[in-house]
Order: structure tokens, then C-alpha cells, then sequence
């Protein structure tokens, strides 16, 4: 079985997918084929938990492909923590690639107000896409270490849980705080 952290970034999925590693009977990456296109972007081995923001673009050919056939984690953070967070990587990135490509320069809002329409349209994206799956949890940042425990358990991994609750003491890819 496969399993898919779909976010929007700026979540914890960096830090999801170290905690990850210390699973023996599932290999774990984060972005580990967003360089890909065609076949190869979606080709992950059996037995895989990939954490990459970039799947909400491709919930289209990830249903296609995998559809009830995985286990999803919509992983998620309080939203104004997210947007602060993006607000600090505005000129590089997915916010950039928004902002430039999607709505064509934003010219009329501020990073904050796209920051917002960013995460609201991912969410509900990812959200629409979870609708009729079976095979889900909801993960908040804010819950990790409760959150990570059930996942363990739905999953039904094998390895070291306690080395890998661990690692939600350490933030990971965590923004400048002094931005």
C-alpha cells in the first residue's frame, strides 16, 4: 500500500516524512519525484509514504493511478501559521509560481491575502479529491504527536515509534524567524 501526505506546505511534511524513517516496513520521501513528469512522476515503489505539496496539481492523474487503492494523510496547520509562514518565502517557490503564474502577477493583494487564497485553494482541492476515499486521516500539526501515533497504527508500521515521535521535537525546513 501507498501512502500520500497531501498539504499545501509550510505543514510539517519535512518533518512527517523524517519521523517516517523510522518505519522498516515502508520506504519514505519527501519530494522525492517532483522533477519528474509523464509516468515516472507518479511511479513510486509499493510501500512508499511520500510527502510532496505539489500532488494537490495532480489529484487528477493521483486518483487515476491509485484512487481507493491508497492510504492519504490530509495534513494540515493552523492556517494563519501557514500563510505567515509562505508570507516569509513570498519571492521564491509555490507562492512565487502562484503568484506569477496563477494569478498572473496579483498585482491587487497583499502576500498576506495571497498567502490565504493559496492555502484556501489547496485545501479545498485536496479536500474535494478525499471525498469519496476510504482510506484517510486527518493529520494537524498542532496534534502531531497524537496524530502520528493513530497513523502508525492505521498503517500498521513496523519499526522504532518512539525514535519517531521524536523528531516532532525538531522543525525541520522551519522558515526564518527573523523575516
Amino acid at each position: 500500500m501507498n501512502v500520500f501526505i497531501l498539504n499545501a506546505g509550510r505543514c510539517g511534511s519535512t518533518t512527517f516524512i523524517q519521523a517516517c524513517q523510522h518505519i522498516t516496513n515502508f520506504t519514505a520521501g519527501h519530494e522525492s519525484r517532483s522533477s519528474l513528469t509523464g509516468e515516472q512522476r507518479l511511479a513510486y515503489p509499493t510501500n512508499h509514504i511520500e510527502a510532496d505539496n505539489r500532488l494537490c496539481w495532480l489529484l487528477g492523474r493521483l486518483d487515476r493511478q491509485f484512487g481507493n487503492n491508497a492510504f492519504y494523510v490530509h495534513l494540515s496547520r493552523y492556517r494563519q501559521r501557514s500563510a505567515n509562514s509562505f508570507v516569509k518565502r513570498a519571492d521564491y517557490g509555490i507562492m512565487k509560481a502562484y503568484r506569477e503564474g496563477i494569478l498572473m502577477g496579483g498585482q491587487q493583494q497583499n502576500t498576506q491575502q495571497i498567502a490565504y487564497d493559496y492555502l484556501e485553494t489547496v485545501e479545498s482541492g485536496i479536500s474535494l479529491f478525499l471525498k469519496d476515499k476510504t482510506h484517510l486521516m486527518h493529520f494537524s500539526l498542532e496534534n502531531a504527536t497524537d496524530d502520528f501515533r493513530d497513523f502508525w497504527q492505521f498503517i500498521e508500521a513496523k519499526g522504532n515509534l518512539e525514535r519517531a515521535i521524536a523528531e516532532w521535537q525538531t522543525h525541520y525546513n522551519a522558515s526564518d524567524p527573523h523575516l
